[in-house]
């Protein structure tokens, strides 16, 4: 809860200060006038900066449980404030339970539950608008079950991506461990055994002790460029995601669409849960503009196809449920054909990586290999 700190007089006139907690400053004035005070100042303690934003963003596996189980407790009929105290305090880890208890406190205090986890800012901002549209629809517990199927699914996918990458990037360490070895230590006694001999070195080792001094003489270079492109590819990711743009596009068209559903069955009309969802992507004008067209008479498959930003089978899924009067079960189908599409993809990709990696590792150090042993094979000839 929140802390304030008071300054009071008691029956025989002495100034008194200290803290306490309450809900609010009249709650915090009510618990002073019952001891008898004369109340003179209550000021609400500053939280601290570490509260109000900038730590990291929590994992998305905890963003996951936050969802699974707040939309448990308000399931079971428990208010949100007793919600997020026993969050607070089943939370695994201190840092985790003063972000519950910062909620508590915020909502507490009057504010919305999707202002408060804006205002903590370790959760996603898709969360954000996720809980947002949940309190305007006043449908909160179907969207955070929703958003926490969403999570898990992308964790599935994140984790088998990892899980495939594995072998490869060990293999490819150890690989770059042996070539540096080969290229830093055995390559250069080489060249300098083959000048005093007399002896020309054959093209292939030629090449690698050239590729050998031209990466040492870029090696810096190589690195502030290294440093840049990956501080833009971050910057990029905040704005676009984590998937290859094709796949990315699939899971916004599928959140939205589940989202456009859950509002639909809530009683929302379609133009209103339509610019309710448009937040949840990237690029939230062209659901606008579908919405102002919907608004102007147009039928919903008609907008999207008028847009001309949205995928055929989409236009026509939505044709079928909206001529059969059952558009939120298809705008429902289509989310989990959607997440089932993206899925597949980056199982397949995953499973790609892996024998490319090594195969490319195998041409790297096949390629180091045959130009340390060519010299040597013509030195056991001059030997002879």
């Amino acid at each position: 809860m929140p802390q304030f700190t008071y300054q009071a007089y008691d029956e025989d006139g002495k100034i008194k200060k200290g803290n306490l907690e309450a809900a609010s400053s009249s709650g915090a004035l009510e618990q002073l006038q019952a001891q008898g005070l004369v109340v003179v100042e209550v000021k609400q303690i500053a939280r601290t900066a570490a509260r109000r934003g900038t730590e990291r963003e929590l994992s998305l596996e905890m963003q996951a449980l936050f969802c699974r189980s707040l939309a448990s407790y308000l399931k079971s009929g428990l208010p949100l404030s007793d919600a997020l105290r026993l969050l607070s305090r089943q939370a695994a880890g201190k840092r985790l339970s003063e972000i519950y208890s910062f909620l508590l406190e915020e909502v507490q205090g009057g504010k919305k539950l999707s202002r408060a986890v804006e205002d903590i800012g370790v959760f996603r901002d898709s969360l954000r608008r996720v809980v947002e549209s949940g309190e305007q629809s006043g449908n909160l517990v179907s969207v955070l079950e929703q958003l926490a199927g969403q999570f898990r699914v992308e964790v599935r996918l994140r984790r088998r991506v990892r899980s495939a990458l594995t072998y490869p990037l060990v293999m490819m360490v150890i690989g770059a461990g042996v070539v540096t070895f080969l290229i830093g230590f055995v390559v250069p006694r080489l060249s300098a055994l083959f000048q005093e001999i007399g002896q020309s070195l054959p093209l292939i080792t030629r090449i690698l002790i050239f590729i050998s001094r031209s990466v040492k003489m870029m090696l810096l270079p190589g690195l502030v460029f290294l440093l840049i492109l990956m501080f833009i590819q971050r910057r990029r990711k905040k704005k676009k995601g984590f998937f290859f743009r094709n796949i990315r596009r699939m899971i916004d068209i599928s959140v939205i669409s589940s989202q456009i559903a859950t509002l639909l069955d809530s009683g929302i009309p379609l133009v209103q849960a339509l610019k309710m969802s448009a937040t949840l992507d990237p690029e939230p004008e062209k659901w606008t503009e579908v919405a102002d067209l919907v608004k102007k008479g147009y039928r919903f498959d008609q907008a999207l196809m008028k847009t001309g930003t949205f995928p055929e089978d989409m236009i026509y899924i939505v044709r079928v449920g909206e001529m059969g009067g059952d558009l939120s079960e298809s705008l429902r189908q289509l989310s989990e054909n959607y997440w089932e599409i993206c899925e597949n993809r980056m199982e397949r990709l995953a499973n790609l990586v892996e024998p490319l990696m090594v195969l490319a590792l195998g041409v790297i150090v096949g390629f180091v290999v045959m130009a340390i042993l060519l010299p040597i094979f013509d030195i056991s000839s001059l030997v002879r």
